[in-house]
């Protein structure tokens, strides 16, 4: 049996979809699993085992008839039995259709034609269960598994030498400061200058605890800002999935912006405290768990949280 998920987003919401390819895996332990995502998604399978192939397309770029064409040509090649599709175009439907894939699980919608295993779409959900409702469309009916990733030991050991190389003791908090999702950057990012009582809060309260700069890919500019602002503070800057993963794993904690980080530290079960702008933290974080907290905004900036109100989450006064 070959399988077909079409997972549109970043690294982010590809974490969020692990626990619907894991329960599928166990469901159908004998099926390849193939999975379709943006150019800017594919290194996030680096830490999920149950994936055979990663293609690409980039759902959504302005794409033309030989994009879809080409994508047409790809899934046909490889003779899919089920897929399913997390996005909710109805070209992409529309695609899967005219491949003459048996089994096509969508969300219920108005343009949900194509879709011959329809399934209601309730966005209220953390977002994780938002995906995992899509198994009920293949008549399964099992609980969301948690958010889990499995971190390459090549990427383990680097993270520990990278403690080495920054004297970090196994004793380090990580800030970061970024977004991934690029049309709400500006509203998702916390201003460099509401820093400096936040960090001088670590100081006071654990002396012994190092602050490190995690710097990727999205959050280059905002690092360098951090930097020139407070020279004391150490960087790291992994250079894929799995290390950044490590090196969040190592973490007593992190304090970050919503950001692939953030889903990473959930899936490593790193003790989070994420600010929340344009988001909902409701949404994007599991429900039920001291490890994990949400710290939202009243307005849909960041930058409009007080710092103290989040010394008072961290710390509790």
């Amino acid at each position: 049996m070959r399988i077909l998920a079409l997972v549109p987003g970043g690294i982010g919401d590809q974490i969020l979809f692990f626990p619907t390819l894991e329960d599928l895996k166990t469901q159908y332990p004998n099926a390849t699993i193939d999975v379709i995502v943006e150019s800017r998604a594919k290194s996030a399978y680096r830490v999920c085992p149950c994936i055979h192939e990663v293609l690409i397309f980039d759902y959504q770029a302005h794409s033309g008839l030989a994009d879809y064409l080409n994508v047409l040509g790809i899934i046909r090649d490889r003779e899919y039995d089920i897929a399913l599709n997390l996005g909710q175009k109805w070209t992409i439907d529309l695609l899967l259709w005219l491949n003459g894939i048996p089994l096509r699980i969508g969300y219920r919608s108005q343009t949900s034609w194509f879709v011959s295993n329809p399934v209601p779409l309730k966005t209220e959900q953390y977002a994780s269960h938002v995906a995992h409702d899509l198994l009920t469309g293949l008549g399964i009916k099992s609980s969301c598994p948690p958010l889990k990733i499995a971190v390459p030991t090549e990427d383990i050991d680097w993270a520990q030498a990278e403690q080495q190389r920054l004297d970090l003791k196994d004793n380090y908090v990580l800030i970061y400061n970024g977004s991934s999702r690029v049309p709400q950057e500006s509203k998702a990012i916390y201003p460099v200058e509401q820093w400096r009582t936040i960090i001088d809060s670590f100081k006071q309260k654990q002396p012994n605890l190092s602050v490190v700069l995690l710097q990727d890919s999205n959050n280059s500019e905002q690092t360098i800002l951090m930097q020139e602002n407070y020279p004391m503070l150490k960087v790291t800057r992994p250079g894929d999935v799995g290390k950044l993963a490590a090196i969040i794993a190592g973490a007593n904690s992190i304090l970050c912006t919503d950001s692939d980080p953030l889903q990473l530290a959930v899936a490593v079960g790193t003790y989070t405290f994420a600010l929340f702008g344009p988001t909902d933290s409701t949404k994007l974080l599991p429900s039920g768990s001291e490890r994990y907290i949400g710290i939202q905004s009243s307005t849909d900036k960041v930058a409009d949280i007080p710092p103290e109100t989040i010394m008072v989450k961290m710390w509790g006064s």
